[in-house]
């Protein structure tokens, strides 16, 4: 393919002397019945989501939790459901299956495998930008550095190992957690504007998982 433009790969040490930036927009804290019934009518609407999820960490070895946090970003609206509390309600599992909603993140089969440990859903319209980035010439993986390379600014990863089960979310939680599936709902549409690369069909992006009681 021609030259896309942007960097093929960026050293952890360079993106130091990137500028620092986060999600600046508004952030939904999902943690009860009554909120969640508000806000997925408002996603289903929605074509395209930056996906995250996040764990609280384990410190023992061998031994992973339970995913506390999914985030579903929009440009300027980040939504962070605390399925610690309120597990994945069917409406949810059903955004997670819908082939005409494009949920985009990084390494997101491992996040679709244990979040599948949970409720059982047929992932459809996921797009791993950590694949789709090759299409661009883009060698490098990880959040960070793709940020860095198609966005051009750093983000931070302070907060990554820190207790997603907490009573309370911090701020610098929040933000954190808000900013990584921002980042990827940037990231794809940027890679997708403008160019003439087709944007792949995310219902056949749904290969490689076995269907619901297969696995």
């Amino acid at each position: 393919m021609e030259n896309s433009g942007y960097l093929e790969n960026i050293a952890v040490e360079e993106i130091q002397n990137y500028e620092l930036s986060w999600f600046k927009g508004e952030i939904v804290i999902v943690d009860d019945i009554k909120t969640f019934g508000k806000v997925i009518p408002l996603l289903m609407k929605e074509r395209l989501l930056g996906f995250d999820t996040e764990t609280r960490p384990s410190f023992r070895k061998g031994h992973k939790n339970k995913v506390s946090l999914i985030q579903l970003a929009t440009r300027n609206k980040a939504y962070l459901f605390r399925i610690n509390r309120i597990d994945i309600p069917p409406e949810l599992a059903r955004l997670l299956a819908n082939p005409e909603i494009t949920k985009a993140g990084v390494a997101v089969h491992d996040d679709i495998k244990f979040l599948r440990n949970i409720r059982k859903f047929n992932p459809e319209g996921f797009i791993d930008l950590q694949n789709f980035v090759r299409n661009f010439g883009i060698q490098s993986s990880g959040l960070k550095k793709l940020t860095a390379i198609i966005l051009g600014f750093r983000i931070s990863k302070r907060q990554q190992v820190t207790d997603w089960e907490a009573e309370v979310l911090s701020e610098p939680q929040q933000v954190y957690a808000a900013t990584d599936a921002w980042v990827c709902y940037e990231i794809y549409k940027k890679l997708t504007k403008n160019n003439n690369y087709p944007v792949p069909d995310p219902r056949r992006s749904g290969a490689g998982f076995p269907p619901e009681g297969k696995e």
